[in-house]
This record gives C-alpha cells, sequence and structure tokens, in this order.
C-alpha cells in the first residue's frame, strides 16, 4: 500500500476522533470508526513503511489523541455541551387546587359537561356531573374528583 492511502487513513481517522470528542461526542460510532481507520493506517505504515515510520506515526497518534482528549474534556468545553440550567418550572395541580369547593364562577364557554370558567381573575377548565351549562351562568365548586373540578349551576 502506497504513503498516500496510509496517509488518508491516518488522516480520516484522526478526523473522526476530532469530531467524535468536539463536535458531536456521545454518539460513539463515529468514534469507532476514526479508531478503526486510524488502527488500519498505523498497520499498513509498520507492514509496508517499516518499524521505524510505524513507530513514528503511532507516537506522533498517541500524542494528539491524548491532547485532542485533554482538549476536549476540559470543564469548560464540557460546559457548552452540556445542560447546566434547571427548571423551576411548575405546573397547576388540581388536587390541591386554589379554587375550593363553594367558590362561585362564571361560565366562559358552554359546559356540555366541560368548559372554561372564571374564577376571580383566573381561568379554569371545569366539568359537570353530566348537565350542560349555558355560557354566561353561575356555578359553584362542588368538589375536586380525579383531578377535576367539578361544579353546578347556582340556581
Amino acid at each position: 500500500m502506497d504513503w498516500l492511502t496510509i496517509a488518508l487513513l491516518l488522516f480520516f481517522g484522526l478526523a473522526f476522533l476530532v469530531a467524535e470528542v468536539i463536535f458531536i461526542p456521545g454518539t460513539t460510532v463515529v468514534g469507532l470508526v476514526g479508531f478503526a481507520l486510524l488502527a488500519a493506517g498505523i498497520w499498513f505504515s509498520y507492514r509496508d513503511l517499516g518499524a521505524t515510520t510505524g513507530h513514528v506515526l503511532l507516537s506522533a497518534s498517541a500524542v494528539f489523541i491524548g491532547a485532542l482528549v485533554y482538549l476536549g474534556l476540559r470543564p469548560r468545553n464540557l460546559d457548552k455541551v452540556a445542560l447546566t440550567q434547571q427548571n423551576h418550572g411548575h405546573v397547576l395541580d388540581v388536587r390541591h387546587a386554589d379554587v375550593l369547593p363553594g367558590t362561585v364562577g362564571r361560565t366562559l364557554s358552554a359546559l356540555r359537561p366541560a368548559g372554561t370558567v372564571l374564577f376571580e381573575e383566573e381561568r379554569r377548565e371545569v366539568t359537570t356531573r353530566g348537565e350542560f351549562v349555558a355560557a354566561g351562568a353561575d356555578v359553584r365548586v362542588i368538589g375536586i374528583e380525579h383531578n377535576r373540578i367539578v361544579v353546578q349551576q347556582v340556581a
């Protein structure tokens, strides 16, 4: 095998390893392909170009890979791809609702049997026990069942 083929194997092997460590960490396939190309290039250099050239290429590749891993795995570089923010959002859980039984509100949509009710300044999705209630009617919360606010029309 000529020296150009060996040089291309080494170049693409190192390029794949650079891509694995710096650009797309964690994919593993790209790194394995890069390692295989690099190993093949070093193997062919020992076989076709002699032991001295093989030793030089092996040493140079080891130094390059060591520097690459050192630079690629520094905390400053990992912060670019790592999730460092925390999510402090929350979901309104109606099992611990701020709308208590007995609260009166006005329907914004028709309840057939579910719809939207305005309690003071808060919109909530509610349901009835099966009856239909027209939009604009007053309703009262009779309870919270299975994560739903249950209302009935105020007579």
